[in-house]
């Protein structure tokens, strides 16, 4: 059939039930695939207004595929008026096809202005990380539209939105920071009272800012915080001092209505909000490199809620991947089989303050892989010091085999303890038995999501394990789409599963529940597809989050706002899109053999994580030997 007589098709639904939210959906994703083909600047100009038209018709109709719709509409639209404002940058054109693009541009900004009165809020809140990366926008009328929605969405939901402000209005780039304040005048004019709450806020930031880089003597492992930060207690037990949410992962989360009829009235916040009240005297120290601080906030229900605040670490790539992890806990509560086996991430808060500070929202009763592996090894008389394993380990130019011997006698040394530490945990059949599983399912689904960013780094330090349920816990989401791949030692494995995470596993290893929840979230991961895209593309494409080491600063504009473009972008996409198909991929970046099956795939990526010939050749503070 030709295009244009499927077109008809899509939009005689349309017109039959004007309504119905998929028939606005469908007709828009056609269009867009439509779009990928055109050649003509003015007929891509003129499908796009479409796209936009018919994606917003759908979010009017309700939120059943607001994670496709919304991210795809706003990149849509912020990328066309960037892509016109580099063009007027360039030459002062005023041939046909630009004046065309730009009458264009100004009927699609109408039309996203409009939306702000007609979409509620909180479907704006669903993209609001979007929203706020692209708020150096080039484009004079594009960024007046923005930051109207992005005002509106402040005035409605203040407490959630000025945390995922905070790290752009702290930005050291002075772009950032002054549209940043034009948001909060925008936001002030519509409801003045918001003036105070934002001032302080923006003070308790500050504060929070200050306690992160708070330069320690060695060896300190707490502070008081009357003693070394008597103003933060002061100012937050102030009787003057505004409402501030603890932001925990339950608050920041936006729950959609269960059906289209109410989704105009709907609260995403049904939750009684907990209000900081007053922070605890003693800060603890942990032992880490950077030194982080373990405060505790005391909400106003009288409960302590106890955060992490973490200085020189750029959380805004693991603040993204976290909204990524609780879209796929939704799809994964969605679908019957993963739902039957209580399939989920564990994701937790997490605020960027600024570029290179910010808090994390703590995960109680966790243990590191490495610190339990090793108290067990040391029960066990086995020990090893760092001098003689370097000396052992062969240099990365070393065959093959001299590699593999290494390893093998690393193993010998090392054997299989892991379990032991379920049963000294969890001494009741019953509860070690749910442990196990829980472990098991939790592994799994993290192992694949993993595989499919490109998460690396799952050193024994980035794993948790919860001593109360045998979760699994991720932490540290810096290393992501193959970065690893690129490390001076890289890594071989899609994701970790050395002989110890095998063997607590049980009896039949990787066979049974972690072989059937890889497959269970892969098929999840699979059917959803699209939308995952989606959402990925915006995180890729973020202009604010560093990809690589900045350069020192040349003489390009961009340098002002800070942002930077993912050079990478691309290949990244093709490369998840090709993962979600069941391509496999060899090092040298050929495609190997035809998509492979979901089983197929889950079977080979279980075998190349636990090939003694892959681990051989991981770097040594991988510890792929424990």
């Amino acid at each position: 059939m030709e295009s244009n007589a499927i077109m008809k098709l899509y939009r005689d639904v349309v017109d039959m039930s004007p309504d119905w939210e998929d028939g606005h959906f469908y007709l828009a994703h056609y269009y867009d695939l439509l779009l990928a083909q055109l050649e003509s600047h003015d007929r891509k100009a003129e499908v796009l207004a479409y796209i936009v038209k018919f994606f917003s018709n759908s979010l009017q109709h309700g939120n059943k595929f607001i994670y496709q719709s919304m991210p795809r509409m706003l990149s849509l639209w912020l990328d066309f008026g960037a892509s016109i404002a580099a063009e007027q940058h360039k030459k002062g054109t005023d041939s046909q096809t630009a004046l065309n693009k730009k009458a264009m541009l100004t009927h699609i900004n109408k039309v996203i202005h409009g939306l702000e009165d007609r979409l509620p809020p909180y479907q704006f809140l669903t993209a609001f990380s979007q929203l706020i990366s692209r708020i150096c926008h080039a484009h004079v009328d594009v960024v007046n539209v923005l930051q109207s929605i992005i005002a509106k969405v402040l005035v409605t939901y203040p407490h959630q939105a000025i945390w995922l402000m905070m790290a752009v209005s702290k930005s050291s780039y002075q772009v950032r920071v002054q549209r940043c304040q034009q948001i909060y005048t925008r936001a002030e004019a519509l409801k003045p009272s918001l003036t105070k709450f934002i001032k302080d806020a923006t003070k308790l930031t500050d504060k929070l800012l200050d306690l992160s880089n708070m330069h320690l003597d060695v060896g300190a492992m707490s502070l008081s915080t009357h003693a070394g930060l008597k103003s933060i207690a002061r100012l937050v037990e102030d009787s003057a001092f505004s409402k501030v949410m603890i932001p925990l992962q339950t608050a920041m989360t936006v729950t959609l209505p269960s059906s289209s009829s109410t989704h105009t009235k709907h609260d995403p916040f049904s939750r009684e909000l907990v209000y900081l009240a007053s922070i605890d005297d003693t800060v603890e120290v942990l032992n880490s490199l950077q030194r982080p601080k373990k405060i505790t906030l005391r909400g106003n229900d009288g409960r302590p809620y106890i955060m992490l605040c973490k200085p020189k670490d750029d959380l805004r790539k693991d603040c993204r991947l976290m909204e990524f992890n609780a879209l796929i806990n939704k799809y994964l509560r969605k679908d019957p089989e993963s739902r039957r086996r209580q399939l989920h991430i564990r994701t937790y808060s997490v605020i960027p303050l600024n570029e290179e500070c910010g808090m994390l929202e703590w995960v109680s009763n966790t243990h590191g892989l490495r610190h339990i592996l090793l108290r067990l090894y040391k029960a066990h008389n086995i020990a090893i010091t760092a001098r003689e394993l370097t000396a052992m380990i062969p240099p990365k130019s070393a065959p093959m085999e001299e590699k593999l011997a290494v390893f093998n006698k690393l193993l010998e040394k090392y054997p299989s303890v892991f379990s032991e530490w379920f049963l000294k945990i969890f001494p009741d059949p019953t509860t070690w038995y749910m442990a196990r599983t829980a472990y098991a399912r939790t592994s799994a689904v993290m192992s694949i999501v993993g595989y499919i960013v490109g998460l690396g780094d799952r050193h024994g330090e980035n794993i948790l394990f919860d001593s109360t349920t045998g979760d699994c816990v991720h932490v540290d989401f810096n290393c992501l789409f193959n970065k690893g791949e690129t490390f001076e030692w890289p890594e071989k494995v899609p994701f970790r599963l050395t002989h110890n995470m095998v063997d607590a596993l049980g009896p039949m290893g990787y066979e049974g529940i972690f072989r059937k929840s890889c497959e269970a979230t892969m098929r999840v991961m699979r059917t959803q597809t699209d939308t995952l895209l989606s959402v990925l593309r915006t995180f890729i494409y973020d202009p604010l989050v560093e990809w690589s080491k900045p350069v020192r600063k040349s003489k390009h504009s961009s340098t002002e706002t800070g942002e930077t473009q993912n050079s990478l972008a691309l290949t990244q996409i093709s490369d998840i899109e090709k993962r979600l198909q069941g391509v496999i991929k060899t090092l040298r970046n050929k495609p190997y053999g035809l998509p492979l099956s979901i089983e197929g795939q889950v079977n080979y990526l279980l075998q190349e994580s636990s090939d003694k010939n892959n681990l051989a050749q991981m770097y040594v503070g991988w510890t792929a030997y424990m």
